[in-house]
């Protein structure tokens, strides 16, 4: 990216009238109706005349025809918001939304096809296998080298995570992520710390270090509901290593052709390099996430924050000034 990409509104009134979209029909519904309910509460306060809108069901397309919206916030984490599926819909109706086009949310949020596209560009990520039964989970996990972690290959908020230590745990955690998807990503474990880069409008924020609780990594209970998790900001690396981070994300973005704001999750192993473990397109906004933490080191509010965001709709032409 070769600097900031900002539509800057000047007024509430611009943005029309807004959707909000959130909840949906994912396993991350509740996660994606506290972050709705964090933004509409933000854009409202400055204005903004949005209306939050349930995607769950059937319902939607009536919703959104039928509701007068000018555009869309998309505040839907997990499949179908944030795979483009609803971007598909809101590009039908010719909605403008926030944040990446339908194709770069697709690829996103596809674990397997990301991660070959890192490796097509040169970007390190751990090595994974992809498996859909329990002999080719044993049979990947020991090739891969234990300890490895299990994840669903679509889904997001660490839904479905394990780390296996060993044969005995495969059989567990392979189950364990098949809940969410018959494609289950057998990854190689990176020991070491984990960090998150953000980008708004072009411009990379300050990096986050993210350190669980002791013997722990970063589950969904580390992520959502521990007071015991630690997020460091600033980062505690140097300036060279946190430009040098920043740029890895910024290449991982630019890979998936991501747009108007993302998230980027990295390890950085015993030997201080550093890989990508994916993009997240529509990061979440709860009282523990990452965006609006990095976006306050760099002096912008929750509040601006969200505006910010919701100019982001207005980065693409096409119907109605949409995607």
């Amino acid at each position: 990216m070769s600097g900031p990409l900002r539509h800057e509104i000047a007024g509430a009134a611009e943005f029309g009238r807004v959707a909000l979209l959130l909840g949906g029909d994912s396993a991350e519904r509740e996660i994606s109706i506290l972050t709705g309910e964090a933004v509409l509460g933000a854009l409202r306060a400055r204005g903004v005349d949005a209306e939050p809108v349930d995607a769950s069901g059937a319902a939607l397309v009536a919703a959104l025809q039928g509701g007068g919206y000018d555009r869309v916030f998309n505040a839907l984490h997990g499949p179908g918001g944030e795979d483009g599926v609803v971007a598909g819909l809101l590009e039908l109706l010719g909605l403008p939304y926030t944040g990446s086009g339908q194709s770069a949310l697709a690829i996103s949020m596809d674990k397997h096809v990301s991660k070959r596209v890192f490796a097509h560009a040169g970007l390190p990520t751990p090595d994974w296998r992809m498996v859909r039964d329990l002999p080719d989970a044993e049979r990947s996990a020991n090739e891969l080298g234990y300890p490895v972690g299990f994840k669903p290959n679509n889904q997001g908020s660490s839904f479905g995570i394990s780390r296996v230590d060993g044969a005995s745990e495969v059989a567990a955690a392979f189950a364990f992520a098949a809940r969410y998807g018959e494609d289950v990503m057998v990854e190689a474990w990176i020991e070491g710390a984990e960090y998150t880069a953000s980008m708004l409008q072009g411009e990379m924020l300050p990096v986050i270090r993210i350190v669980p609780p002791d013997t722990k990594f970063y589950d969904f209970h580390t992520k959502y509901e521990s007071e015991e998790t630690r997020y460091l900001c600033p980062s505690g690396l140097d300036r060279k290593q946190e430009a040098r981070v920043n740029r890895m994300a910024e290449r991982a973005i630019r890979e998936l052709n991501v747009s108007g704001w993302a998230r980027v999750d990295l390890m950085r192993d015993r030997s201080q390099a550093f890989s990508v473990l994916e993009v997240n397109t529509v990061p979440g906004m709860t009282s523990h996430s990452l965006v609006p933490m990095a976006a306050a080191q760099a002096d912008i509010s929750f509040d601006e924050l969200c505006w910010r965001i919701l100019e982001t709709s207005f980065d693409r032409g096409g119907p109605a000034g949409g995607h």
